[in-house]
This record gives C-alpha cells, sequence and structure tokens, in this order.
C-alpha cells in the first residue's frame, strides 16, 4: 500500500462527498503528499518495545530485538558494524510508524468531521445520524489495521491487508447504509430546495447552490488550520521516509540475509547510495 494512499485514502470522504459544492470540504481533508511518497510497504509493522517484527499474511519474515535479528525465526550472527546499523534502522522504523498512525487516525477524524459539518445542516439530524454511523464503520475499519495498544503499534499497510480490511464486505455495509438513507436523503434535499428562495424553480435551485457553496466555504474556513496541519505532518513523514529508504538499502547490502526482504520501495525515485 503507498505510503500516499495510505495518509489520503483513509479520509474516504470522496465516498460521502459526492456533491457538487461539498466536493471542497474533501478537498480540504486530504493532505497533499508528493511523488516522494510513492512509498509501497511489502509487509506489516509490528512495533512493541525494544522488538519490531515484520510480517507477510500473518506469518513473521523477520524481526529485530535490541541488536538482534532474526530471519525466519533464525538469528543472524552480527558483526559491531551490522548490529549498529540493524538497531538505528529499527529504531527509525519504530519512530515512523506511530507517527503514520496518527496522521491516519487524525485524517479520518477530519473526514468525520467534515462530513458531519457538510450534511446535517442540509439534511437533518436523522440523515446526519446514518452518515455518522458510516464514518464509524471505516473507523472500525481503520483500527484493524493501523491501531496503538499500550506500548505497541501495528500497521498493515501492505495491499493484502488492506484488501482484507476494506473488501466487499465493507462495500456493501456502506451501500447498505446509503441506501437506508437515500428516501431521507432525497425528501430533505427537495424541502431545501422547495423552501428556498425564489419564484421559480430555477431560481430555487439557484438558491440551493448558493448555500451549498457557502457552506463549502464555511467549512474551508473552519477546518482550515487543521488540514494544513495534518498536510504539514504529512510533509515530514515523507522527508523521514526518504532517510528510512536509504538507510534500509545500506542494511539489506550490509547484512546479506535481509537482501530478499525489502520493507519498503519507492517506485518514482531511485534510491541514493
Amino acid at each position: 500500500m503507498k505510503l500516499n494512499k495510505l495518509l489520503t485514502g483513509f479520509a474516504l470522504s470522496g465516498v460521502i462527498l459526492g456533491t457538487s459544492g461539498l466536493q471542497l470540504a474533501q478537498a480540504q481533508t486530504e493532505p497533499k503528499v508528493d511523488d516522494r511518497c510513492e512509498v509501497s510497504l511489502n509487509y506489516d509493522v509490528m512495533v512493541e518495545p525494544k522488538k519490531l517484527v515484520m510480517s507477510e499474511k500473518g506469518t513473521e519474515k523477520y524481526r529485530i530485538e535490541v541488536d538482534k535479528l532474526f530471519v525466519e525465526g533464525k538469528q543472524v550472527s552480527l558483526t559491531d558494524k551490522q548490529k549498529k546499523l540493524v538497531t538505528q534502522y529499527a529504531d527509525e522504523v519504530s519512530t515512523q510508524v506511530p507517527e503514520v498512525i496518527e496522521v491516519v487516525n487524525e485524517a479520518v477524524a477530519l473526514a468525520s468531521q467534515a462530513v458531519s459539518m457538510a450534511l446535517t445542516p442540509l439534511m437533518g439530524d436523522a440523515a446526519g445520524a446514518k452518515f455518522d454511523e458510516m464514518m464509524a464503520g471505516v473507523q472500525k475499519r481503520v483500527d484493524s489495521v493501523a491501531y496503538r495498544h499500550g506500548d505497541s503499534f501495528y500497521l498493515g499497510a501492505t495491499e493484502d491487508s488492506m484488501q482484507n480490511t476494506f473488501n466487499d464486505e465493507f462495500e456493501q455495509e456502506m451501500e447498505q447504509i446509503v441506501q437506508n438513507s437515500v428516501g431521507t436523503i432525497m425528501m430533505t434535499i427537495g424541502g431545501q430546495i422547495m423552501s428556498g428562495d425564489g419564484d421559480s424553480f430555477e431560481a430555487k435551485m439557484d438558491a440551493f447552490s448558493k448555500k451549498i457553496d457557502n457552506l463549502g466555504q464555511d467549512i474551508e474556513q473552519q477546518i482550515e488550520s487543521q488540514s494544513k496541519g495534518l498536510e504539514a505532518k504529512a510533509d515530514r513523514l515523507c522527508d523521514r521516509f526518504e532517510n528510512l529508504l536509504v538507510l534500509e538499502n545500506q542494511l539489506r547490502q550490509e547484512v546479506p540475509e535481509l537482501a530478499p526482504y525489502a520493507l519498503t520501495q519507492n517506485s518514482t525515485k531511485e534510491l541514493r547510495e
């Protein structure tokens, strides 16, 4: 799963905010991450005190315990230089994973806030409650692939983990919530349009469109500082991941046993030596 998709995709506001001017709220919830973050994670990562575990489909591929390295369950003999590099790499990953998880959860929270601010005034509390239910379902899924339990952190960001989490069952759950809400939403929107200013239907539609535009501007102003803060955090993560790519490349060159186990890869940028 590419890091930039992980950071922006979890917002999922595009699933919900599909109506003209409300797209503005969607744009404000998505941190802008450039191609430096076109980073794919090949393994799920578990960070625990004094231990780092890389796994694939639930099977451990390698782990680092302080300065000890285990590949496929077998300890690898390391020189002092290799131990230092292994420890440095484990420390860097252990620092970045909690930061990624924090940004992911902030993105979901910001998307949920934008959805509530956008839809409740237009569609009423009943429809707003349905969308709150939808966002709660999103958060539940996110919590299964990016979470903190005490001093342990887990990031299941591989394509396999993401597909298992946001699968057909999830899509069906979201579709069912939307289908159950369509009638209420249409009636509420119709009422909003017909109660608007203007003598003709065209005038009422124009008034409704302006109302949506004004609402979008209000949302932008209210969450602008939060979205900029999220974008800044995402930018810092990109910088850190660039360094991690370099460090991992050095580690895999120095420790042949790790050569087949690249945690990260960047398809848009060559690794620096």
